[in-house]
Parts: structure tokens; C-alpha cells; sequence
């Protein structure tokens, strides 16, 4: 079977009330135009037609998958815009017609709808409503089966009635939606081509039109406003809190965690609240993540515990580490197994290795630290000369005292010692004591300042 996906991305999206066309509004961090095309992905597509019209440039120069692209340059319904797929459709393909403002439809639910078709039979997802205002009735026979959809403005009294409503998506054969499109017309109180018109026509010609409901009305749930964006990224954001919970992960409170890309975490681990997760992150067993957290592109190996208002990005850290509180890695940090960064340290493009520790208010960059190092308070590697940045090496076994700099490209051999406040800017040889410090002086009986009173 070959499937093609057409998802409709033309709307302006005036309630938004913004320059940026509508689904380009961001769920999760990311468009929700992408979150369409990758249910489209998953449900193993040979094609993604974006049908795109306010905004064209705008789209295709953010959305970063691959598709297809026709424009609709006239706004004249939804019938219009899926025609101008139609050219880039085969008459076998199985074609599901999705919406670029409806993100979170389940790959599940659309699957229902693809394996569903035939070449006598469309594919329908409806939803019912307690209160259907706004939508296309679904309009059935004594028998149930599908006789068509009414829009709420052609509706009867009677019609209005009726609870199950059209929530856009569909699937049909190829060749079956090109013919009914051709057949459709505006005559109606809009003066628009109704995608939905096509159904009661199948019907006229003896086809049959099936229908599936989601296991949740928000997977149908369009985005027209910012109110309405905001209540879909809650709801997204406590799927994804469900799913971690069911994985074996406690969190502290699940309406206070946001994952922005793809989270893996293993079980036992703790999340505390208000962390946020974008990209890739991955991260073992019995972990034990503070509040106020931020992972991005990070790897987290197990038995690791991160402190309160951590930021970690682009990073590798490995077993039974300690970060924070207030840590920060940044791209390039690799910490091996049990590495600790304390409070108001900064590690950047660097490696610390197995047991060694920098505990308080120090700058690692550019630096390769071997094991059991321990790097005292307000030590900061000095890899930067204003043009270029320079390598320094930090071999085993080394202690450096408290307020130390070391001047790159700088190389401290095994076991050694560098006294506090020292600034070193040649090798030091393993085994060496190394310091710099001026003499101390003093004067006796010196007059402190007295603070001069202010003029009346």
C-alpha cells in the first residue's frame, strides 16, 4: 500500500493574533504543523503534501521535515485546498487528508482510518460532543450508516441536535477523493468548497462511509486561538508526564514538568518539579533529577543525583555523579563515573574524570581532567586569549588550591599540587608543589577610613 498524507497548512489564523501563520505556533517547542507530519512519518508514508497559502515562505523556511509544498493562493475552502494536492496523488495511493492546526492527533487513531479503505469506502474520525456548536453534524440513516455532514450554518433545527460531529480527517483511495473533489460545488451560505461535501456524494454512489472515534476528544482539538494552544500544551505535557509515571518514574507533580523532544528515563528514577527536557535526553535508573532543572541533548547514565536549578546541555555524564546545586554544563562536558560539580561551577568542551570533583564557583573549559582531581573554589582555566582557545591538561591525582588560574595551554603533571591563588602559566612537572604568591606586607597601626558625614 502506498499512503500519502495531505495536511492542510494554508489558514492565517487571525485570532492568534500574530504574524506568524497559525501552525507555526509551537507545541512542546515545536511547530504543530510537525507534529502532523511526524504522526505522518510514523504511520510509514510514501508522501507529506503540505498544502500551504498565508505565510508560504514562512512555512517552508521553518519546517524542517521533508515534504512536499503546493500553495493554494485562493482561500476558498477546505474542498479547494485538498484539489491542489490532487496532482501529486496516484489513483492507488490511500490518502489521509490531516490538519496542520490539529497536533496531537495518536498515530494509533490514524492508523484505524488508513487500514479502513477501500475502493468502495472512505474513512471518517468523528467525535462526539456535549456541546457540538461550531461543527459539521454527522448526519446518519435509520441503520446508522453515514448519509453526510451538514455544516453548523446549513444545519436544521433538528440537524443541530446531533452531538457526533466532523472533525476534518479522513481517508480515502486516490483515484475515489479526485473524482468526488471534481464534483463538488459553493453553492452554500459560506460560498466555500466544503471538503465535507464529498461524503454525502460517495453515498449517492453506493460507497460507504466508515467511521472511528479517538480515545480522547483532545486528539481532535484545533488550535485558533493562544488560550487554545496554551490548553493543548498542558495536555500534551501530562500524556507525556502519564507515560514517564507508567515507565516506572516518579514525578513530584506531574503537572510541573515540560518535555520538548524525546525523553527516555529509566526506572526508580525522581524528577522533581518545574524541569524542562528538550531534544534528545536520555536517562538511566535511580536517578534523582532537583527542581528547577534544565537537560537539553543529554545523556544521563544511572545513580546519577542533579540538584536544584542545574542546566545541562548538549552534555554526557556518566554513573553516580553529583551536580549543583546551580551547576552548569555546557556543550562538549563529559563527566565519567563518579565526577562531582558543585554549586556555581561551569564546565564547557571538557572531560572530568572518574572521582574527580569541582566543587565551588570555578570555569573548566576547554580541559581534559584526569582521575581523583580535586579543584578547589574560584579556580578558573583561562583557555581563551581573545582569538583562539587553548587545551589544558589536569593528569591524576592533582589537588588546586582555592583561586587558582591556569593560563592556557597549560599542562599540570600527575599527582601534583598547585597552591591557592596561584596563577599558572608553565608545565608543572608530576609530584611538584607549584605556586605563585607575592610577599605579604604589612603596616602597623595603619588609620582606617573613617566615612566622612554627609553635608546638611
Amino acid at each position: 500500500m502506498s499512503l500519502k498524507v495531505v495536511i492542510l497548512a494554508a489558514g492565517k489564523g487571525t485570532r492568534m493574533k500574530s504574524a506568524m501563520p497559525k501552525v507555526l505556533h509551537r507545541i512542546a517547542d515545536k511547530p504543530m504543523v510537525e507534529h502532523v507530519i511526524d504522526a505522518a512519518s510514523d504511520l510509514g508514508a510514501n508522501g507529506t503534501i503540505l498544502v500551504v497559502g498565508h505565510g508560504a515562505d514562512q512555512v517552508r523556511d521553518t519546517v524542517t521535515r521533508e515534504v512536499d509544498y503546493v500553495e493554494q493562493t485562493e482561500q476558498l475552502g477546505t474542498g479547494h485546498a485538498v484539489q491542489q494536492a490532487v496532482p501529486l496523488l496516484q489513483p492507488d495511493d490511500t490518502v489521509l487528508v490531516a490538519y496542520g492546526d490539529v497536533p496531537l492527533t495518536k498515530t494509533a487513531t490514524l492508523q484505524k482510518l488508513v487500514d479502513d479503505v477501500t475502493d468502495t469506502n472512505l474513512a471518517l474520525l468523528t467525535v462526539m460532543m456535549d456541546n457540538p456548536h461550531g461543527y459539521g453534524r454527522i448526519v446518519r440513516d435509520r441503520a446508522g450508516q453515514v448519509l453526510g455532514i451538514v455544516e453548523q450554518k446549513d444545519a436544521t433545527g433538528e440537524q443541530l441536535k446531533i452531538r457526533e460531529v466532523n472533525t476534518g480527517i479522513l481517508a480515502a483511495k486516490g483515484a475515489v477523493l479526485g473524482e468526488l473533489l471534481d464534483r463538488i460545488d459553493n453553492n452554500n451560505s459560506q460560498n466555500e468548497y466544503y471538503l465535507t461535501d464529498i461524503f454525502s456524494l460517495a453515498v449517492e454512489q453506493g460507497m460507504t462511509v466508515r467511521t472511528h472515534q479517538p480515545d480522547h476528544e483532545w486528539e481532535t482539538s484545533g488550535v485558533n486561538s493562544r488560550v487554545q494552544l496554551a490548553e493543548l500544551e498542558r495536555i500534551f505535557q501530562l500524556s507525556q508526564a502519564e507515560q514517564l509515571m507508567e515507565a516506572g518514574v516518579t514525578l513530584m507533580d506531574p503537572a510541573r514538568i515540560d518535555v520538548r523532544g524525546k525523553l527516555t528515563v529509566g526506572q526508580d528514577s525522581i524528577i522533581d518539579i518545574n524541569c524542562v527536557f528538550t531534544g534528545e535526553v536520555s536517562i538511566g535508573e535511580n536517578v534523582n533529577i532537583g527542581p528547577n532543572c534544565s537537560v537539553t541533548n543529554a545523556t544521563i547514565a544511572s545513580g546519577t543525583v542533579i540538584k536544584a536549578n542545574t542546566v545541562i546541555e548538549d552534555s554526557v555524564v556518566g554513573e553516580n555523579c553529583t551536580l549543583g546545586p546551580f551547576a552548569r554544563l555546557r556543550p562538549g562536558a563529559e563527566l565519567a563515573e563518579d565526577a562531582h560539580i558543585g554549586n556555581f561551577v561551569e564546565i564547557k568542551k571538557s572531560t572530568i574524570s572518574k572521582g574527580s570533583k569541582v566543587n565551588h564557583l570555578s570555569y573548566v573549559g576547554d580541559s581534559t581532567v584526569g582521575e581523583k582531581v580535586n579543584i578547589g573554589a574560584g579556580t578558573i582555566t583561562c583557555n581563551y586569549d581573545g582569538v583562539n582557545k587553548h587545551q589544558t591538561v589536569i593528569e591524576d591525582g592533582v589537588f588546586i588550591g582555592s583561586c587558582t588560574q591556569l593560563v592556557a595551554p597549560v599542562r599540570v603533571g600527575k599527582n601534583a599540587v598547585v597552591g591557592a591563588g596561584s596563577t599558572i602559566t608553565k608545565t608543572v612537572e608530576p609530584n611538584q608543589l607549584a605556586f605563585t604568591r607575592a610577599a605579604l606586607k604589612t603596616v602597623d597601626n595603619w588609620p582606617r577610613p573613617v566615612k566622612k558625614p554627609k553635608p546638611e
